[in-house]
Order: structure tokens, then sequence, then C-alpha cells
């Protein structure tokens, strides 16, 4: 199996995230990189470098003006008077939460302040220099591994740092920038008719859904931590099942605070029948290792076993696969995490 990653990705390196009101240094930095690629080179993975395969399959996700906003935000904002070392905004549009945000157009304002609050969800997706090289280099991460598949692989691994599952369309958040998840989907809908992203980071992956709520072509199924007291807080819940043609293809499995192995393995397991309804031809699994019980993040109580089974779950399925990297924090447990359900899955797909 390929283990797609370009050094490019650890141009990103910002040095701020709000959490419970304070500024800390961020959870998602480049470290995590590195020990993934150890860990993931270990159970037998063959390291190779993405080609850059242009701006076509972002741009069949994202909104062009949001792509301009992410390559001008540092600039712009590094032009103000008395500006810290990162663009963060410090106002945001008032708008209703939902599922579903679709491209919502470029903003009124012109300066960069309100155009960082258009495009920035929250205050954990600071933009300093590198940012853009490092999301874009992400994403044909994706979108190489996706390739692969499409090629005839039965699966691959794109080790995407920074993840992707928080982005919207035309929006940052969470840590996220671009969706790698999505955009490898679409790039798989040139060979597949129908594609499952089944997503088993702690948090749900509010962009993924909101990209495909509409859609009944790509299923997207999620099992996280119950939204109503933790990050994303404003989707993720059970009654969000899509909407028009996406009726009936999206499935959150939201767990309580404190759920073990079983539960998770349990709800995972529905997630892949749900996929066997869709009749789903190729599958994206968004692999976040947040839920472990020693990430800083997680409230939950899984463990690496956990991982190991889920592993032979999805590698059960018989699908051609493409794994995306999401989250995960303890360097201990990420390294632990990937590999059990990376060697799990390789041993019966």
């Amino acid at each position: 199996m390929k283990l797609y990653f370009s050094d490019t990705q650890l141009a990103h390196a910002p040095r701020q995230y709000m959490v419970h009101g304070r500024i800390v240094d961020p959870f998602e930095n480049p470290d995590r990189a590195a020990v993934l690629i150890e860990a993931l080179e270990g159970v037998g993975l063959e390291r190779a470098e993405p080609r850059d395969l242009g701006r076509g399959p972002i741009l069949a996700v994202h909104a062009g003006h949001y792509l301009a906003f992410l390559e001008e935000a540092y600039a712009r904002f590094m032009e103000l008077p008395n500006h810290g070392p990162e663009a963060l905004p410090n106002v945001h549009p008032y708008r209703g939460a939902s599922p579903a945000f679709g491209d919502r157009g470029p903003p009124r304002v012109s300066g960069i302040i309100g155009r960082a609050g258009w495009y920035m969800g929250d205050l954990s997706c600071a933009i300093m220099e590198g940012t853009f090289r490092a999301a874009y280099a992400s994403a044909q991460a994706a979108i190489a591994g996706a390739e692969e598949v499409l090629a005839g692989a039965q699966a691959a691994f794109s080790l995407c740092r920074p993840p992707g599952h928080h982005a919207y369309a035309d929006r940052c958040s969470g840590f996220c920038y671009l969706n790698n998840a999505a955009i490898a989907a679409e790039v798989l809908r040139r060979g597949f008719a129908r594609v499952a992203i089944l997503d088993f980071d702690t948090h749900h992956g509010d962009g993924t859904q909101a990209i495909f709520y509409a859609r009944g072509d790509v299923l997207y199924g999620s099992v996280h931590t119950d939204p109503s007291a933790y990050y994303p807080h404003f989707a993720g819940y059970a009654d969000e099942r899509g909407a028009g043609a996406g009726e009936g293809a999206n499935l959150n499995l939201p767990l309580p605070q404190g759920a073990d192995d079983a539960a998770f393995l349990a709800a995972n397991a529905q997630l892949a029948e749900a996929a066997r309804a869709h009749r789903s031809e190729a599958l994206v699994i968004s692999a976040g290792w947040d839920a472990h019980r020693d990430d800083p993040l997680s409230r939950l109580a899984v463990t690496t076993e956990a991982y190991a089974r889920l592993g032979e779950l999805y590698g059960r399925l018989g699908l051609p696969t493409l794994i995306v990297q999401e989250g995960g924090y303890s360097l201990g447990a990420i390294a632990a995490a990937s590999q059990a359900f990376v060697a799990a899955f390789r041993a019966v797909a």
C-alpha cells in the first residue's frame, strides 16, 4: 500500500489556537506527520511523493473565491497595523447554523478582517505564511491516493496534514482548510458510480457533511462524540439525514462522552452496513485517531485494540479504499492506533 505525503505539508506550523478562552499552542502540528510516517512505514507502507495534479479536483469541491482568500490572507493581514503573527479574525458574520451550507458567494466586505471573518469559521484555523502551500499539498496527497485507487490499487493511504473534514466549500475551521476526503471522493466518482465516506474521527466532519448533504451518489457516515457539548457543536446530530437527492445518504451516529470500545465498534458496524445498503463501489475512510482514550481532545474511552478491530471491519467490506488522515493529537496514540488499524485492514482486504 502506498503512503502519499509531501514535505511541503510541513510548511503549516501555526502558533495560535483558541481553546476555553485561552490562546495555546495548536495540537495540530508538523510533529504528527513525522510520527505517522514512521509508524506506517513500520507496518509496510511505501512512501510516495504526490505529483501536482492541479487545481481542477480542488475546484470541484471548493469555491474559487475561497481559494483566492486562502492564498492572499496572510500577506494582507501582515499589512495591518499592530498585527499578530498569523491571520485570525475578530469578527464573524451572524448566521444560523445548519447542517448544509453551499457556496455563499464572495463577501460584500473588502477589508481583510471582514473577509477573514467570512471565510474562517472559528479560531482554530490560523493562517500563516505557509498555510496555503501546505493545505494545497495535503489536497494533492488525497488526489494522488484517489488516482492510485482509480488505477486499480485495492487501497492507498493519503497522509493529509493539515486535515480536512471540517472544511466547507467556502470556509475553513477546526484545523482544516481544504476538504481532502471530499476532494478524493469527487476524484473517485470518475470511476465509481457511488462512493462512501466513512468517518470515525472523534469530531463530526461537518464540512464533509455539508458538501454532500444534497447528493445521493456520495454517502457520508460519521461516528463521533455527541456534539451537543463538543466540537463542532452545530452539526453532527442523528436527525441530519440529507436533503433532496441526498435524503437518507447522510448518517450521524453520535456517542455519549465516555463511550467505550463496544459502543464505538457497534456504531462503526452500522456505518459499514450503511455503505453496503448504499451500494457503494469505493470507500474513503476519514481516519482520525482522536477518539483514543489517551488523546488530549478525546472524551471517549477507545483503546488501540478497537482500532485493530475497526481495520478488520472496514477491510472486510472488500471495496477499493482510500484512507485519508484526519485528526489525532497524542503522538503515542496516533502511532499505535494507525499501525493497529492499517495492519488489520491489510490482513483481510
